[in-house]
């Protein structure tokens, strides 16, 4: 373990060979003059805003002409040299070296000075590059805030600060990962959020055991789940949008941000948390309330439209004469059951094709093969119109929300109660439907006191009822406050 002593040629000697300044071109030795006093500086070129760090270097070679008195030695003149010659608003003494590697591969600039016996200063004069903060490409709105989370840390936190201007909220930092020492800041508010479940996850934060956050927010939500690959219901809700983060700590939920990613991590998240959308805010009551049952129609209609028509497709005799017009006339060349898997598969292809393909391309592309493909798959008898209805409409109907963990949860699902009805017919449908139900209701999650099916197990009837009725967002706050009172 590094550790500095009293000599300062020792301890720049040690510094060089710790961060390999020779070997790396980016990092920055700088050598300079501190009154009569030697002084080095280190840096990671690229990370430290260069007009800061330009004056202050010019106002510390300004301060040749001092006197030996007044930049002291000795244990405090670190201290003392930042409280009286620093001009820099963070500045840090320390004696970690630990802290000063880790602050230096951050982006802080760490000064040495020969009179600063075993400590040094660490200036946090860095500035990372970043790009614009537009509004989310995943997560539009028709009215509202058009800024999104970028992958700067600090830039997400500063826009949630400008939403919520009240001392109660708390960013907490902490640091994930032996080698990569991963920034990551849990936001709350303090009094309204739970603060046994706050403790909780700053514990499983700290003891977490990985190398590195690689993959960012979805590597961080892998050491807080339990590992159950089976179920495929999505643990952790996420967004990209300042204002929804803003508005879930307003209502007592955690937000974990990553630093290197512009998503949100929402805990405790319920299976119905996935189904509310931001456009339900920005609308009028009534308008939202009418969005927001067109949705829940809607979405879940993806999973079960197409395995009903199947099992009707099955047992012609449960149909009344009034619905026979959903029968089709043909059956085609291949079964109905190959021909439904067939199209699940062909969508999610186009979807890869159309994700790797130039954005000035992909729109045009994805459609014209997909029509290209269903046209020929009907001609030659591949495929029947009626199937690659009921499945255009899955496809499209899967957007109605911004989750693709909740849209492939459902696809996945939905093949399953296919393949159920293939083999077992009527009791495969409802075999399926309560396996549907198992998964829902052993689910686990980050969830604190809550249940996946919260407001339903429990049941809360007024924050259930505001799960299909748009309120207005202080009445809900106010209804969460008492209900926790009450608790």
């Amino acid at each position: 373990m590094l550790e500095l002593c009293g000599s300062f040629a020792e301890n720049v000697k040690k510094m060089d060979a710790c961060l390999r300044v020779q070997e790396n071109f980016d990092l920055i030795k700088k050598e300079m003059y501190i009154g009569r006093h030697r002084a080095v500086f280190y840096y990671v070129d690229g990370f430290v805003e260069g007009a800061s760090m330009n004056k202050l270097m010019i106002y510390l070679l300004s301060l040749q002409g001092l006197c030996p008195s007044e930049i002291p030695t000795g244990h405090d003149a670190a201290l003392y040299f930042s409280q009286h010659h620093m001009p820099h608003v963070e500045a840090e003494v320390t004696e970690n070296c630990d802290l000063m590697i880790q602050s230096v591969l951050s982006g802080a600039a760490l000064l040495l000075g020969e009179c600063f016996g075993e400590s040094a200063l660490i200036v946090d004069s860095r500035t990372y590059p970043a790009r614009s903060v537009g509004e989310p490409e995943s997560d539009r709105v028709m009215m509202g805030a058009r800024d999104g989370f970028v992958e700067t840390l600090i830039f997400n936190t500063a826009m949630v600060r400008r939403r919520i201007r009240d001392p109660a909220l708390t960013v907490r930092h902490v640091t994930v990962g032996s080698e990569s020492r991963t920034d990551v800041a849990l936001c709350f508010l303090s009094g309204r959020a739970d603060g046994e479940y706050v403790e909780r996850l700053t514990k499983l934060l700290r003891s977490a055991q990985t190398h590195s956050l690689s993959m960012g927010h979805e590597s961080l939500a892998e050491l807080l789940i339990p590992s159950r690959w089976y179920n495929p219901f999505p643990k952790i809700r996420y967004t990209e949008r300042p204002d929804v983060a803003a508005a879930q700590i307003l209502e007592g939920s955690v937000l974990i941000l990553c630093d290197n990613s512009p998503e949100a991590m929402i805990l405790p998240s319920t299976i119905f948390d996935f189904l509310q959308e931001t456009n339900d805010f920005y609308f009028p009551p009534l308008t939202g309330t009418y969005i927001r049952l067109v949705r829940h129609l809607v979405f879940w209609a993806t999973l079960f439209l197409v395995p009903v028509w199947f099992l009707l497709v099955r047992n012609p005799s449960l149909v009344p004469p009034w619905l026979s017009f959903v029968l089709p006339e043909a059956y085609g060349k291949v079964p109905i059951f190959a021909q439904l898997l067939l199209v699940e598969f062909m969508i999610d292809g186009l979807r890869m094709a159309s994700m790797n393909t130039p954005n000035m391309l992909s729109n045009s592309l994805s459609v014209v093969g997909g029509l290209i493909l269903g046209e020929f798959a009907v001609s030659i008898g591949w495929l029947i119109p009626e199937v690659i209805l009921y499945m255009a409409f899955v496809a499209i109907a899967n957007f109605s929300q911004r989750s693709y963990q909740l849209g492939y949860a459902f696809k996945l699902l939905r093949i399953l109660l296919l393949i159920l009805i293939q083999c077992f017919n009527l009791p495969g449908f409802f075999a399926g439907l309560f396996l549907i139900l198992l998964l829902l209701c052993t689910n686990r999650t980050v969830n604190g006191r809550r249940s996946y099916l919260y407001p339903l197990i429990p049941f809360n009837g007024r924050a259930l009822l505001s799960l299909f009725v748009r309120v207005r967002k202080d009445r809900f706050i106010g209804m969460e406050k008492r209900r926790k009172k009450k608790s």
